[in-house]
């Protein structure tokens, strides 16, 4: 699994020009799933998620509270084309990507993770070309990844 997380002050997404989703305050993340990634290892990836230090805390420095502490929401966006390889040529290969009837349901598995967490959430619609608004803050931006080998 594949997560770009976006630190936002707020962010939506939209599906044939209507909003289905909008978050104040929290991340954006951007789900990819790659073969063999299951609700474990989406459950894995919502708790650590959930618990990320990427605000300031009281002194305002640093990263010392999480999406938790600040009360903070999540928009969770499926997004295959973080699966995308470009080494070699120029068309993108998508083999890594798990097909659409294996990635669904761990997408859900982890933005319910993450609503069993304690954090509010709202989703795209899985496999629709979606519009997505978003203000970074700082701007913080990760990469995060875990995968099959990783469930211990």
């Amino acid at each position: 699994m594949r997560i770009v997380l976006q630190r936002v002050t707020r962010a939506s997404v939209s599906v044939a020009g209507e909003e289905v989703s909008r978050i104040g305050r929290g991340y954006l993340l951007l789900v990819g799933v790659e073969h063999g990634d299951d609700e474990v290892v989406a459950a894995r990836m919502a708790a650590k998620v959930a618990a990320l230090r990427l605000f300031p805390g009281d002194a305002d420095r640093g990263f010392d509270r999480s999406l938790l502490d600040v009360g903070g929401q999540a928009l969770v966006v499926s997004q295959f084309t973080l699966m995308g390889d470009v080494r070699r040529g120029n068309r993108p290969s998508w083999a890594a990507a798990a097909p659409p009837d294996e990635a669904a349901p761990v997408v859900h598995a982890f933005a319910r993770a993450l609503g069993e967490a304690g954090v509010p959430v709202g989703q795209g619609v899985f496999g629709a070309m979606m519009e997505v608004a978003l203000v970074n803050d700082g701007p913080v931006t990760l990469d995060l990844r875990l995968g099959p080998e990783d469930r211990s």
